[in-house]
């Protein structure tokens, strides 16, 4: 009877090593044959939507000051959402709450994120025209599985 619990703990103590050693396998796999990233000229610690889409001098030249402007609008357009959520805050939690000063904020906030809306969109038109059919459709894909991602995301959330 001993034996066989020796026997037990043994085999047990196998396929745990046996899953770990292929847990790490796995993931030194993944990370090693990934397909490297393009420079990013913008921000080198960031991650960018074209750095995997194998761009060439060219069109990184292209994309460089698309890619600028963009992330220079949609810095300012953030900063003043930020504000504007911070005064709805406030707003929010005075004594004395004044709805049309709410409801003002937040057709601001909502016209404020509709122009955000048409940047992005405009941006991806941009950089549509720079990308070949085979960089389009990878494109494409990624901002495909990106948005599911982040939908999954907010459903998690709850509340």
């Amino acid at each position: 009877m001993r034996t066989k619990w020796w026997r037990l703990i043994l085999i047990f103590s196998l396929a745990i090593n046996a899953a770990v050693l292929g847990v790490c396998g796995y993931h030194y796999y993944r990370y090693t044959c990934a397909a490297p990233s393009a420079y990013c000229p913008l921000s080198p610690g960031d991650r960018h939507f074209y750095q995997g889409l194998g761009l060439s001098d060219s069109q990184l030249k292209r994309m460089e000051p698309l890619a600028r402007t963009f992330h220079a609008r949609l810095d300012k357009l953030s900063r003043e959402t930020e504000k504007k959520r911070e005064l709805l805050v406030n707003l929010l939690s005075q004594e004395e709450v004044d709805s049309g000063r709410i409801e003002s904020l937040r057709k601001d906030m909502a016209g404020t994120q509709d122009q955000i809306q048409r940047e992005v969109i405009t941006h991806l038109l941009d950089v549509r025209e720079i990308l070949n059919r085979e960089q389009k459709e990878y494109f494409f894909l990624l901002l495909r599985k990106t948005m599911k991602q982040e939908n999954n995301w907010f459903s998690k959330q709850g509340g």
